[in-house]
């Protein structure tokens, strides 16, 4: 059988717009597509709600820093075939980043740790998939117009970015805005259906890359 990991944030980690809540396991993206490849593949999701690619973010009492945290989910879930990152939105926000480039060199960055880390039992590096996850909108909310509305523009750049450096760097690549859209109730997060989308979206593309 083999293993997925899902490396993300809040879309990952299956935050809902409307309450707020989280959506129920079975309506989270990651369980969307273990359903999809069923006993071939066992799918771990590995989402924090404000995790960055690379950048610090003390608002919260989890480490948000996913360049930080990153080798020890490896080490914690290996061996993996392939490892799904799906991040950029939280660096979108004005004090983090506030540009689609420092998200695209924050992804280097992951891949680079994936490639790099020092697997137990001498196990070979995974396959990488990145994923652009869909732009963000304009929102009524005021908290999340304050946090996210500056970053729209640039938002819109991550797909390009990420599949030219996909390209550059022999990783997979889909973009989650080609399935799913953010609610306008935040400008952020996915409704359940824009979430499974993006686990249907993603499957036959983590298919070809383990080879099923």
């Amino acid at each position: 059988m083999k293993t997925v990991l899902c490396y993300g944030d809040s879309l990952t980690w299956g935050y809902s717009p409307e309450g707020p809540g989280r959506h129920i396991y079975e309506d989270r993206w990651p369980s969307v597509l273990e359903a999809g490849i069923g006993d071939a593949a066992r799918v771990i999701p590995e989402g924090l709600n404000g995790r960055t690619t690379i950048f610090d973010d003390h608002a919260a009492g989890a480490d948000r820093n996913g360049a930080r945290i990153l080798p020890t989910i490896l080490m914690t879930h290996a061996p993996l075939d392939l490892v799904i990152i799906m991040l950029g939105s939280n660096d979108m926000k004005p004090w983090i980043a506030g540009r689609a480039q420092a998200a695209k060199q924050g992804m280097q960055r992951l891949v680079d740790i994936v490639r790099g880390h020092d697997y137990p039992l001498d196990e070979e590096p995974p396959e990488i998939l990145l994923v652009a996850p869909p732009v963000l909108r304009e929102t009524a909310d005021p908290d999340f117009a304050a946090m996210f509305g500056p970053g729209i523009a640039q938002s819109k750049m991550l797909a390009t970015l990420y599949s030219d450096l996909a390209d550059e760097i022999g990783c997979g690549f889909f973009d989650a805005g080609s399935v799913a859209q953010a609610s306008p109730l935040d400008g952020v997060h996915l409704d359940a259906e824009n979430t499974r989308a993006i686990g249907r979206g993603v499957e036959p593309v983590a298919r070809m890359m383990l080879g099923l």
